[in-house]
């Protein structure tokens, strides 16, 4: 974050009007690179941050409940865990500015959809004039 300056009143002296100012700077913070902006809305969370938390509680609760009896207190603690990680983490993932679920699919599409060997062939146009115009 940039500060342009601080909450402090500076007194300044035109010499030229002759007139003397009161100028209160006001503190303004700003994003050395905007495109990272991320605005939170619930305990410095972003909105998606904070919709796959609660999501990953909700899990968790209803692991707990539902395997409390079966699995006994310590089992499902575990399991409530390991239920709520994945959903809290992908709210939290991002790899190359990609959420996860964009991620997960562009890696399916590159590992199984479209695979093989991947030829580059360059096209020397340049040539190609060349060879057309000897032609004719």
């Amino acid at each position: 974050m940039g500060v342009f300056s601080v909450f402090t009143p500076n007194v300044q002296y035109n010499c030229e009007l002759g007139l003397s100012d009161l100028v209160i700077a006001i503190e303004i913070k700003i994003n050395k690179e905007i495109r990272r902006y991320k605005e939170s809305i619930f305990f410095g969370l972003t909105f998606r941050q904070f919709i796959c938390s609660a999501l990953a509680l909700g899990a968790a609760v209803w692991v707990y409940f539902t395997f409390k009896t079966a699995l006994g207190e310590e089992a499902v603690s575990w399991v409530c865990i390991l239920a709520a990680v994945p959903v809290a983490a992908a709210g939290f993932f991002k790899y190359q500015g990609l959420p996860l679920e964009k991620f997960i699919v562009a890696w399916v599409k590159s590992e199984f959809i479209r695979t093989g060997r991947r030829v580059y062939r360059a096209t020397n146009w340049l040539y190609e004039m060349v060879l057309t115009s000897k032609r004719i």
